[in-house]
């Protein structure tokens, strides 16, 4: 992904990626609706480090550029979704906060996005999940934006997403139908 991209003078977040994700929904609704079920999300990205500042007065001197992740949640649709998505990136651009999800994060979206790694898991009921299935990646501030005289602001920025669903204590097969949806056909 593209972080940031100068429009005249102005450097601002670029690419939004949203992730379809193969998920066994059929499966997820299929059990019983007090099954409490585990998403993990996990976002790895390498940064690179200002080679002027070491960061201890502003946490965006340090980082090259910073990622987040942020899952649909079970009543929205993927329109409000997007916007919601947008209006995120821009919050953390002017450093305003936006409403948070309910309680149902190990973490939180204050803790899960130190670093250059977040990880968090998600709990709740298999028909929420089923409802879930998209995955937003999203660039915040970094010194590739904060510094345009170095003209970092066109470079790609490379990540790794994770993401896995655990149904603890029920024997259901929730591998099958996501393996059905990613398997490549064979070409004869």
């Amino acid at each position: 992904m593209q972080p940031y991209d100068k429009e005249k003078s102005t450097v601002k977040t670029s690419d939004i990626n949203l992730h379809s994700l193969p998920w066994p929904s059929e499966v997820l609704r299929d059990l019983p609706a007090d099954t409490r079920v585990e998403m993990r999300s996990t976002l790895s990205y390498f940064i690179e480090p200002n080679p002027g500042s070491r960061g201890w007065v502003n946490k965006y001197r340090y980082a090259s550029h910073g990622l987040r992740f942020d899952v649909r949640r079970s009543l929205e649709s993927l329109d409000e979704f997007k916007q919601r998505i947008n209006q995120v990136a821009r919050d953390e651009e002017y450093n305003r906060q936006s409403k948070p999800e309910s309680g149902e994060w190990q973490l939180g979206e204050n803790l899960r996005s130190l670093g250059s790694i977040h990880s968090d898991t998600w709990y709740g009921s298999a028909a929420e999940l089923a409802e879930r299935g998209y995955i937003a990646v999203y660039p915040v501030l970094g010194w590739w934006k904060e510094r345009a005289n170095l003209e970092r602001w066109g470079k790609q920025a490379r990540y790794a997403l994770i993401v896995s669903i655990k149904t603890p204590g029920i024997e259901t097969d929730i591998y099958t139908p996501v393996e059905n949806q990613i398997s490549l056909p064979v070409v004869v």
